[in-house]
């Protein structure tokens, strides 16, 4: 099958997990074509079956703002008709999926049918979609989509409860290939470079968002620090990190504190993690939550959006309400306490991390796959 996956291209979930998604069906023989306006992240394009094309963005002196919709929507009918494809997966709801439903029509005057599957993560809802002047696009491109599927049954909730959807919404949760993650002695597991004594280690990542609340994860690691030694490592950047950092001074924890920056292979990190932190005020799925627990690293963090289908209360790790430091840190040193208990924790992160295993998830993508193609060839019949 020959398959279109249009996608933001940058360190945000919804990228990552398209182009995860994109490189595993080409293993699997597929040819994938990636579609965006610039190289994904984390996009080898040495691997067999695997396509990608760039969305140009001309500098007309007539535009204020260059209209990358309509950029999008003529490279969608140019790949569509060259490369022959059969159909296409567009991941977050603005742009892309209001572009492929004009691509969609634009291919139908021209005798070729093809659907498009819209694929919702979280803040082209939560957070965009609540913004009126969109609501009328997201709400037609939505129910236009031959097919809808969302992260988690938090997302699908929260996308009937602030639009007016008629389509059918299947829930897809992210996936992990857990040898991407599998705990090795190798030279880049560099635990003694950052707990040289024997500290426990505990780990964040996010894009260092409002949302994420980092600052709540200096103060969780203050408390936990103060009764059991440990070091924290910070991965990601974005807007807080200033506050962060003046933070961190406040507190008189930067000794034991380490910004690593953007790291394109975070299982570096996690393979000498014990501890992953996520005290985010809402996570539609919690991708990074997800990525520790495949390394076999328990996680605290919130109960909202959708983090409690991804993190097992009491087994892979603990929820708490948001902004409740004190119930973390308690959780954090209850499970950090003695080895026998983080011994234990970390085999049930690993556990339940298997519930999301790509082996599991690929085939409901392929299944979906196929009965829209199948569908799109009787009406071409």
């Amino acid at each position: 099958m020959k398959i279109g996956i249009v996608l933001y291209p940058t360190y945000g979930g919804s990228g990552i997990v398209a182009t995860e998604l994109g490189k595993e069906l080409a293993k699997k023989g597929h040819e994938v074509h990636f579609i965006t306006y610039a190289q994904p992240v984390r996009l080898d394009l040495y691997q067999a079956n695997i396509f990608y094309h760039e969305v140009a963005i001309f500098d007309y002196p007539l535009f204020d703002y260059q209209p990358y919709e309509l950029a999008l929507t003529s490279k969608l009918v140019d790949v569509t008709i060259h490369e022959n494809l059969d159909i296409l997966h567009v991941h977050y709801a603005i742009p892309h999926a209001s572009a492929a439903y004009f691509a969609q029509q634009i291919l139908r005057s021209k005798s070729i049918e093809i659907p498009f599957i819209t694929t919702l993560h979280g803040t082209d809802i939560t957070l965009v979609g609540k913004d009126p002047s969109f609501e009328p696009v997201i709400t037609f491109s939505i129910n236009n989509s031959n097919a809808v599927t969302v992260v988690s049954e938090s997302l699908k909730q929260d996308t009937l409860n602030h639009f007016d959807i008629t389509n059918d919404i299947q829930v897809i949760p992210n996936f992990i290939r857990h040898s991407n993650y599998e705990r090795s002695s190798d030279k880049k597991c560099l635990r003694s470079e950052f707990a040289p004594n024997g500290e426990a280690t505990i780990t964040h990542i996010s894009n260092f968002r409002k949302v994420k609340r980092v600052q709540d994860v200096l103060r969780i690691f203050k408390k936990i620090s103060e009764k059991i030694p440990a070091k924290l490592l910070l991965v990601g950047d974005g807007p807080e990190r200033m506050y962060l950092e003046q933070l961190c001074r406040e507190l008189g924890i930067c000794n034991d504190v380490k910004m690593v920056g953007k790291i394109q292979n975070v299982s570096e990190v996690l393979c000498h993690t014990d501890l992953f932190l996520l005290p985010s005020q809402t996570e539609s799925f919690g991708l990074s939550a997800l990525e520790a627990l495949a390394s076999s690293v328990p996680v605290i963090s919130t109960n909202s959006g959708g983090l409690p289908e991804v993190n097992k209360d009491g087994y892979s790790g603990y929820l708490s309400d948001v902004g409740d430091i004190d119930d973390m840190a308690k959780k954090g040193i209850s499970i950090l306490k003695d080895p026998a208990t983080l011994a234990r924790f970390k085999k049930q992160a690993y556990a339940h991390s298997l519930n999301f295993s790509i082996e599991a998830i690929l085939p409901q993508y392929e299944a979906l796959y196929y009965k829209l193609t199948h569908a799109a060839n009787v009406i071409k019949a």
